[in-house]
């Protein structure tokens, strides 16, 4: 990490702005706990094993449940096989289409 943030200074701090602002911020319609939550849903499905280690523990921090947490996995598992059967129509168009 620290050869990143030295190889690109200008975009690590930014990129570090705008991470800490969205998690963090107390003042919007979405609270912190939820933020955490949304999340988690997403470094599950994007696999990122550091991003959902650390958005569990912020998220713990927060106030979420151990059932909020794992409500949040089965809600990912539904999207990412909702977007595997709907990437299904595309799949048998090509097949239809002799891709």
């Amino acid at each position: 990490m620290a050869s990143l943030r030295a190889a690109a200074p200008v975009e690590a701090k930014a990129y570090s702005t705008f991470s800490s602002t969205v998690m963090t911020r107390t003042d919007g319609a979405v609270d912190v706990k939820t933020r955490e939550l949304i999340a988690i849903g997403v470094a599950l499905t994007t696999q990122c094993k550091a991003c959902l280690a650390s958005h569990v523990a912020a998220a713990k921090k927060a106030g979420a449940t151990e059932q909020e947490v794992a409500e949040t996995t089965f809600v990912a598992a539904a999207l990412r096989a909702g977007a595997a059967y709907t990437h299904g129509f595309t799949a048998m168009k090509c097949y239809a289409e002799d891709h």
